[in-house]
C-alpha cells in the first residue's frame, strides 16, 4: 500500500472503469448523438440504440461487481461481530442495513462494539457520519 487509508482518501478509483472505459463511451455516446442529428437514418440510431447499451452493459457489471462485493463485506462483519462484540450486540447488529454494516468495516476492533451500540440506537444521520464517527480507521484494500 502506498499509503494509509482514512476517510479523506478512502475512495476507490479503478482507473480503467473510471478514466478510461467510462470515458470513452460517453464520448462515443454524445458522437452518435451528433451523428444521428445531423443524418437521421434507422443505420445511426442502430448506432445510437448500441451505443447505450455498451453503457448499460458496463453499468450492470460495475453494479453486480458492487453487490457481490457488498455481500462479502456483510459476512465478513457477521462473523467480526461474533467475534468481537458482545452477544446482545452482536443479535441487534444483524438488523443493520448492508450500507450501516459497510460503513462500520472500516472501525477498529476496539472501537467497533461503541460505534454499532451507537448505530443500532440511531444516532448516525447516514453512512457518512458512522465513517466521521471511526477514529482508528481500518483500511480495506481489497475492494472492488
Amino acid at each position: 500500500m502506498d499509503k494509509t487509508q482514512n476517510f479523506q482518501n478512502h475512495v476507490r478509483w479503478y482507473p480503467l472503469v473510471h478514466f478510461v472505459i467510462t470515458p470513452l463511451l460517453l464520448l462515443n455516446l454524445i458522437w452518435q448523438i451528433v451523428w444521428l442529428s445531423l443524418e437521421r437514418s434507422w443505420d445511426r440510431a442502430e448506432n445510437l440504440l448500441v451505443a447505450i447499451a455498451l453503457i448499460l452493459i458496463s453499468l450492470a457489471a460495475r453494479l453486480q461487481a458492487l453487490a457481490a462485493q457488498n455481500r462479502v463485506i456483510r459476512l465478513e462483519e457477521y462473523l467480526r461481530y461474533k467475534e468481537i462484540l458482545p452477544a446482545d450486540v452482536a443479535v441487534r447488529a444483524m438488523n443493520l442495513r448492508t450500507s450501516q454494516i459497510i460503513a462500520l468495516r472500516f472501525a477498529s476492533d476496539e472501537e467497533l462494539p461503541e460505534l454499532v451500540r451507537r448505530t443500532v440506537n440511531g444516532e448516525f444521520e447516514d453512512t457518512k457520519a458512522i465513517k466521521l464517527a471511526v477514529k482508528n480507521w481500518r483500511g480495506d484494500y481489497l475492494r472492488v
